[in-house]
């Protein structure tokens, strides 16, 4: 009877309560540089999400905007107004709004870019450790070429080409960050395919699509996590590279790189809040994902525990 009750009990135990027990949250709790992180990501994405009821203004509703209202300085600086508690840029616009709003932009392309190039090199990844032969060679001489080239070089030739856009950055960024999902996810596979349950379900006669998704995707998915995390903020780095060069996304949809770009136009001329800012959110942005990711890594990697 009593063994009845405490197994009765562990059931009931809910899936969150089992993560609160376990070990990861316990090394996350004794990891202040992951709070950290944590936090700061948190805080970005629920100010980017809500973003039309944390900024004072909408910076793309021209009826709103007046040009004496140009670069006025931040509010602890003389000649700040207590509007414009970051400060406006040329044409008046609020610099905490602009903030809000160039983030949503940025990790929209952020976030999109990690999922589709994920998606694609994992397939290809997947495919190319498991079947191996001639499939094998296409696929990694295929992310040989592209490494081949310098990022920035191939981003710039396309996005030259196709014009400039969020959807033309998606694409860019699609095809340079699969590569490093196709060689990590093949050398994951290759060792995978070798272990016995992968041996004993071919034996049976799975086939080989039901064979990676049940056997083989599964145990490369904690190293697939930690790559996503920090793709995410190396997306963010270099859409806001391509903007700053002109080859970002167009002026109608702003994101930090932009903002960036147009303070730089005047940061000689003493408006150092216009590019300043934007750099230093962008900064804060990255630093919250590296912490979290290099907390990721540390649990995800078997030789450090």
């Amino acid at each position: 009877m009593n063994g009845q009750t405490v197994q009765t009990a562990a059931e009931r135990v809910s899936p969150w309560q089992k993560f609160l027990r376990s070990e990861f949250f316990a090394n996350y709790r004794r990891r202040p540089s992951a709070i950290v992180g944590s936090i700061i990501v948190a805080l970005i994405l629920v100010v980017a999400l809500l973003g039309p009821i944390f900024a004072p203004q909408n910076p793309y509703d021209v009826g709103s905007l007046s040009l004496a209202d140009s670069y006025k300085p931040p509010v602890w600086q003389e000649g700040g107004d207590a509007r414009f508690p970051l400060g406006t840029d040329s044409q008046g616009r609020d610099m905490l709004s602009l903030l809000i709003y160039g983030s949503r932009v940025s990790l929209f392309i952020g976030v999109v870019g990690t999922l589709l190039s994920c998606a694609v090199g994992i397939t290809l990844g997947l495919i190319a450790g498991y079947f191996g032969g001639r499939t094998d060679a296409v696929i990694m001489r295929f992310a040989d070429i592209l490494l081949s080239f310098p990022d920035i070089l191939i981003a710039l030739f396309i996005m030259t080409m196709f014009g400039r856009g969020v959807d033309k950055l998606l694409i860019v960024f699609t095809i340079l960050g699969c590569v490093s999902y196709i060689r990590t996810v093949r050398a994951e596979v290759l060792s995978v395919k070798q272990t016995e349950y992968v041996d004993a379900a071919r034996v049976i006669g799975l086939p080989n699509p039901l064979i990676i998704i049940r056997h083989v995707l599964p145990n490369v998915m904690t190293t697939i996590i930690v790559l996503s995390t920090m793709k995410v903020g190396g997306l963010v780095l270099s859409e806001a590279t391509l903007s700053f060069l002109g080859a970002g996304v167009p002026v109608t949809e702003p994101s930090l790189g932009m903002l960036v770009k147009n303070g730089f136009d005047v940061l000689f001329s003493g408006y150092w809040w216009i590019a300043v800012l934007p750099g230093l959110y962008i900064m804060l942005l990255v630093f919250g994902i590296n912490l979290l990711g290099d907390f990721l890594r540390d649990e995800f990697n078997p030789k450090l525990k």
